[in-house]
């Protein structure tokens, strides 16, 4: 469609053929639709009773997930709107690693009540206006109803991990997992500037099919999905000292073309023996540390490799530099980039470096590292799809444990928070003047979407849970919460169940900017798709025929 304005009668073309507009209410509206229907979609698989999706991708390949950012990232959205929401539960993932389906189900209930006020003639100016008042009032009051913990109390910790794991696959094994990730942050986590600093990165998790997840491991040191270079190497190496290279053990081939006279048998065996002493020398620096691992980033010439075996050292070749990285910080080596400079000081540390079978595979394990600190989570499960759940689970859980080592506050779950500060914020709006009230209000609203899709996924009546928790909230219980499983109102901080205050921010300012975001625009103009050039129908004048309507176009 092309954009006619017209002056003294004469059409004047403003945008290209194919270029279409929406303005004003109608792009609103649209605009509100598309990021609703997001948030519909997630709404089903949020909280205990929450379900799972199955999004099959356009190679056939099959996903089953409750996670929001993983649904979101395998539907092929198309809508620019529909693709702000997206960026919602991806900032919300790579801040903070949970709340993405809530993220998403606030940022739609927040557009869907200012598309109420747009049509009772309210600007979105002032809505955003009061979004932002609110979002400020919300984010004091968390801060200051918040539970501070000890950075280091497993319990506290555990049980917002087990939260976090509450509504995925795994939620049967819940308290193992939780385990398991609570001890693999507070191994990593170093000191620093009178807090904790946890780095997710420096736990790796590896997975493979097979066994059942309770046989998921912490393995204090690092796994490496790669086998022994050599069979005669040895398989197993107790108390291991560990050479970790970042530099080829081959000959390395001249950069430019050069020729060698040869003209004598001996001449060639001389020209053989010299490499083959130049590869000797280097297995002998090695060895000469004490060394009898060897990790290696790069290649290992076969030469090396039987020269390695000889002597009963272990090698292994081809390692990613995230794992070298890793093992830096496992065993406390150091990297090598030049053996004339290796010493003894930069060897690392394991108590055992084994090759184990796992399913079908080799892999390697290096554990027993004694101060490690990056660890590896090996994650085993019936089938596939299992680990692969199992592995999003685990990432959550992993960086709620992160967010509160960092920032040790918690807040009680089952929509109790939500609710609290839902009900400071309705009288905080009758202290503003004007419109804006109308905005505080409705942002009030819709953080109760949380409550109420929690009951509604367990089955409940949502009217009759609200209207009790709100009686509750009224009467200062300031934790009272759904608690889904058993289908009542009670003090979720009783209940143990427990959210990182860090998530719950992160939620209020994401939601609040992208709401915002989509309620200042009011104008869509969309270019049309570019034309193919018409093919030529044989010759080379054939294709002059075939110039379609786009063909004057310039």
């Amino acid at each position: 469609m092309s954009i006619r304005e017209s002056t003294g009668g004469v059409p004047v073309l403003i945008l290209r053929e194919g270029s279409s507009r929406s303005r004003g209410k109608e792009a609103q509206h649209a605009n509100i639709m598309a990021a609703r229907i997001i948030a519909e979609t997630v709404k089903s698989s949020l909280g205990p009773k929450g379900m799972d999706k199955m999004l099959v991708d356009s190679f056939g390949d099959v996903t089953i997930t409750s996670d929001g950012r993983k649904i979101l990232d395998e539907m092929d959205i198309q809508h620019p709107a529909a693709k702000m929401m997206v960026e919602v539960a991806k900032t919300q993932d790579n801040e903070v690693g949970d709340g993405t389906t809530t993220a998403v189900i606030v940022a739609g209930s927040l557009l869907n009540k200012a598309e109420e006020l747009i049509q009772k003639k309210v600007h979105p100016t002032i809505i955003i206006d009061g979004y932002k008042k609110a979002a400020e009032k919300a984010l004091e009051l968390l801060e200051k109803i918040a539970i501070k913990v000890n950075p280091r109390d497993k319990e506290y910790i555990k049980k917002a991990a087990m939260t976090s794991m509450a509504s995925k696959l795994v939620a049967e094994y819940k308290e193992y997992f939780a385990d398991l990730a609570v001890k693999a942050v507070l191994q990593v986590a170093e000191k620093r500037d009178g807090g904790y600093k946890a780095d997710i990165d420096n736990i790796k998790v590896e997975k493979k099919p097979g066994e059942s997840l309770t046989d998921t491991k912490l393995i204090n040191g690092i796994v490496l999905d790669k086998e022994v270079v050599h069979s005669g190497m040895p398989k197993r190496v107790e108390n291991a000292k560990i050479a970790l290279l970042d530099t080829a053990l081959e000959i390395e081939k001249t950069e430019f073309d050069a020729k060698i006279n040869i003209e004598s048998p001996e001449q060639i065996d001389a020209f053989l023996k010299q490499e083959e002493s130049m590869l000797r020398e280097m297995v002998d620096k090695i060895t000469a540390t004490g060394a009898n691992v060897v990790l290696c980033q790069k290649g290992l010439d076969d030469m090396i490799q039987h020269f390695l075996s000889r002597k009963g050292v272990m090698a292994l070749r081809r390692i990613k530099k995230s794992d070298m990285e890793k093992l830096t910080k496992a065993t406390g080596g150091k990297m090598v980039t030049n053996l004339d400079d290796f010493s003894p000081a930069d060897l690392g540390n394991a108590s055992l470096v084994e090759e184990r079978k796992i399913g079908d595979d080799k892999m390697t394990f290096v554990e027993g590292c004694k101060h490690p600190r990056a660890v590896t989570i090996l994650i085993r499960g019936g089938t596939e799809r299992i680990v692969d759940e199992a592995e999003r689970s685990l990432h959550d859980a992993l960086c709620v444990v992160r967010d509160i080592v960092e920032e040790p506050k918690v807040l009680a779950g089952g929509g109790s928070s939500e609710l609290e500060v839902s009900r400071v914020l309705r009288k905080y709006a009758e202290t503003l003047p004007g419109r804006e009230q109308l905005a505080v209000r409705c942002f009030a609203e819709a953080l109760e979407t949380v409550p109420l899709t929690l009951t509604e996924n367990a089955g409940l009546d949502p009217i009759d849970v609200l209207s009790e928790l709100r009686a509750r909230h009224e009467k200062g219980e300031i934790w009272a919460g759904i608690e889904v499983r058993s289908g009542k109102v009670q003090d979720m901080n009783e209940a143990g169940v427990f959210e990182p205050l860090a998530v719950k921010k992160q939620i209020i300012k994401s939601t609040t900017e992208a709401a915002s975001m989509i309620l200042k625009i009011d104008d869509v103009i969309a270019s049309g798709k570019m034309k193919a050039p018409p093919t030529p129908a044989g010759g080379p004048m054939g294709g002059m025929g075939g110039m379609g309507p786009g063909a004057g176009e310039y």
